[in-house]
């Protein structure tokens, strides 16, 4: 298609995932070195239009390609999300406030971790003001756009690591997720996305204080394999002792699951036809597949809703007032966004109710497994935004911050309630609006560490229903 923006080509990394990357190079049928210097020729292919790097960090990946690593990954590139710190790199978090932020001196415990299994650094992806939004835009630089349709977002926060990911620049990029981080730009950008179980991995340093565990790091994939080979190799540095480990998933499932689905509209969510289509499309892919769906109504109410408003509000607040003391430096307030500012007013009138949002939001984790043993279901089903991907502008951050606020709550009400639960949460690309030439992703969800059951499930999907490629001229 004219429109689409992708790097793909008969070079070293062909149409491999990460896995088959990381085969041939134990084969030494490849090196790292190529590898590493084809993903850079593909990065200055298409980043100039796509604009989704923060900071190419080449020169250093190149002499890391030279050394070996034990780690099953060797080789294989990654970036990170701009809020990650990597000893030698700076992080902006995305936001103007952070211009001319210093080099790092620490590295944190999800970067280690990360590295640990042989990933090799290739900078840092963007990422808008903090994460507080929906997707990548700017007050006064170029968005990140959707590789599929450039007049289009890539959704967000990691906006960056979707549209290198869809764009074929690597099979594998991190991300993070307090919202719908990983989920959302999966879904714009035609990838896989897998929000992991609370405390199922290491995080990045800026996560270590949270009223509510909302945000947890994770990789944005173009395979199912690659998500699932990345958490068993995860687990080989750390494991969460709380947790079944997920262990290494490579079959599709077997069993037939009871699958609850939602109706086209409630007081919390409304769908467009393009997605409500699409989700039917998904409903009967599953019904054919043997699983018994049943009619739920969605566990989230409006007082959920406006209980996480305060809680992102707070996020904001902390920034605005305390971020000369915890984030890097310079750190100058007066250049943070107009939504950032907005929620931040939000917050100091609405203070005095976040003790008894915060108790209500952290139940949700029992509440919410109390819901799938009433129901009886295994999986919550849902798209994993309301509508088609907008056009860039549309969550533009020059806008007035209340009204962009509006049109983020109305988009994204279904992925924030696994990051309030947390529970594991994936988005797959399993339709396409032909129209505008777009993915359009739908959101599995399931228990408290049921990582595997998800990963089984994905799977079974993506066999049943290839997804769409960006280099497919059909």
């Amino acid at each position: 298609m004219p429109n689409r923006i992708h790097s793909f080509s008969n070079d070293i990394l062909v149409e491999n995932d990460a896995v088959a990357l990381a085969e041939l190079v134990w084969n030494r049928d490849v090196s790292p070195a190529e590898i590493i210097r084809a993903t850079i020729a593909r990065a200055e292919k298409v980043n100039p239009t796509i604009n989704a790097i923060v900071f190419e960090n080449y020169e250093q990946a190149i002499k890391d390609a030279a050394q070996s690593s034990n780690g099953f990954f060797s080789g294989i590139p990654i970036y990170f999300k701009d809020l990650t710190f990597v000893k030698g790199i700076p992080t902006h978090f995305g936001t103007e406030a952070l211009v001319g932020a210093k080099p790092q001196t620490k590295t944190d415990p999800i970067a280690k971790q990360i590295l640990s299994m042989g990933f090799i650094n290739m900078g840092t992806s963007t990422m808008p003001e903090f994460g507080f939004t929906c997707s990548t835009e700017f007050p006064h630089t170029d968005p990140t756009v959707n590789p599929w349709n450039p007049n289009h977002s890539a959704g967000g926060s990691s906006g960056g690591a979707g549209a290198l990911v869809a764009a074929g620049v690597l099979p594998i990029a991190h991300a993070a997720d307090g919202g719908g981080s990983i989920r959302i730009p999966a879904a714009c950008c035609g990838v896989v996305g897998l929000k992991p179980t609370r405390g199922r991995i290491l995080l990045s340093s800026c996560f270590d204080q949270q009223l509510v565990e909302i945000c947890i790091d994770g990789v944005i994939t173009r395979s199912v394999r690659d998500t699932a080979y990345f958490y068993a190799e995860a687990e080989k540095y750390y494991q969460n002792k709380n947790l079944t480990p997920i262990g290494l998933v490579k079959t599709p499932l077997q069993q037939k699951l009871n699958i609850g689905y939602i109706e086209a509209s409630s007081e919390v969510y409304q769908m467009d036809n393009a997605t409500h289509q699409a989700y039917q499309s998904t409903l009967h892919l599953l019904e054919d597949l043997g699983h018994q769906l049943k009619p739920v109504k969605y566990p989230v109410n409006l007082q959920m809703v406006a209980d996480f408003k305060l809680l992102w509000a707070f996020n904001t607040w902390a920034v605005k007032k305390l971020g000369r003391f915890n984030l890097p430096k310079p750190f100058d307030p007066k250049k943070l966004s107009n939504l950032t500012n907005a929620l931040a007013s939000d917050f100091m009138r609405g203070s005095l109710k976040l003790p008894m949002a915060v108790r209500r939001l952290r139940q949700s984790y029992f509440t919410y497994q109390e819901f799938l043993k009433k129901e009886d279901i295994e999986i919550l089903a849902t798209p994993t935004v309301t509508a088609i991907t907008p056009q860039i502008g549309y969550f533009g951050m020059n806008m007035d911050g209340h009204q962009l606020f509006d049109r983020i709550k109305a988009w994204t009400c279904f992925t924030p309630y696994s990051n309030v639960n947390g529970a594991p949460s994936i988005s797959l690309p399993l339709q396409h609006d032909k129209e505008n030439d777009l993915p359009i992703g739908m959101l599995f969800s399931a228990n408290h560490g049921c990582e595997k059951l998800l990963l089984a499930l994905s799977y079974q999907l993506e066999a049943a229903n290839p997804w769409k490629k960006i280099n497919d001229v059909s």
